[in-house]
């Protein structure tokens, strides 16, 4: 516990320091239409390979919304999904990233009207208020907080926010998603690489490195990905294939979705 109070404290020494003003990162020619806004809001895409989140000016949708909308920062990072690294690595995950866009905007947490996050690895209610837990450790009580899967971010991204319609996301994981139009919603696979993500980044790279074992030890066919995927990997045989993938600090999964990248 004292080492996550002292890990708090650094991430967010940047609040100690005399006050930026906001305004200095409107002077960047993607912000010239975000004058007169009153605090900011932030939005974070979380998935099993990257973190994306971006700060943006607090816009009443009372009034027209510029186009382009003004970002005042933009941060990334790793893996934020709770099942594939852990709790506390996602935790962390999500409070660097958040400390990180904050500071890069010239921000703090005081200034943060809202925060929305659509994260893969939401899929129950218990992980909802998970999330929330540790939202509300970060920021303070006014702060509105809303969490979600990431298939929802990305239905809403692709309608303007009208939350009708369906999502495919294929990515380290895969997931299909879709809402009616009297609020039922639908859902199909974004289950994790245990109990299927088929046609992700993860399956596909497990297909073809169950291929490149099978041909090794004799139970299939030769194939020419052994050594597009020993290339890959930097390995010389398909006996340290095992090290590489579950040998690491990384998760398995999100290791191969990576590879999925190199066919």
């Amino acid at each position: 516990m004292n080492n996550y109070r002292q890990r708090n404290g650094e991430i967010w020494a940047f609040e100690n320091a005399p006050k930026q003003e906001l305004q200095a990162a409107l002077a960047h020619d993607h912000c010239e239409n975000a004058d007169g806004y009153d605090g900011v809001v932030l939005g974070l895409d979380g998935g099993t390979t990257s973190t994306v989140c971006v700060c943006m000016p607090f816009l009443p949708f009372s009034k027209t919304l510029p186009d382009p909308l003004p970002v005042l920062a933009r941060a990334i990072a790793g893996c934020s999904n709770h099942n594939s690294i852990g709790e506390s690595s996602a935790r962390d995950t999500l409070e660097d990233i958040i400390a990180e866009v904050l500071s890069k905007s010239g921000s703090n947490r005081s200034a943060v009207r809202a925060v929305c996050l659509g994260i893969s690895g939401v899929n129950h209610p218990n992980d909802q208020e998970r999330v929330l837990s540790w939202l509300r450790k970060i920021f303070p009580a006014h702060v509105k907080l809303y969490v979600q899967n990431d298939a929802v971010a990305a239905l809403a991204s692709g309608t303007m926010g009208r939350l009708h319609g369906c999502v495919l996301i294929a990515g380290t994981g895969c997931i299909s998603y879709g809402i009616a139009e009297d609020g039922k919603e639908a859902r199909a696979s974004g289950v994790g690489p245990i109990l299927g993500d088929w046609g992700s980044g993860y399956g596909i790279a497990a297909q073809a490195l169950t291929a490149v074992i099978r041909a090794h030890d004799g139970r299939g066919p030769q194939t020419m990905l052994t050594d597009k995927i020993l290339k890959a990997l930097d390995l010389s045989s398909p006996d340290e294939v095992i090290g590489s993938i579950l040998g690491k600090d990384c998760s398995s999964c999100s290791r191969s979705g990576i590879l999925c990248r190199s066919f």
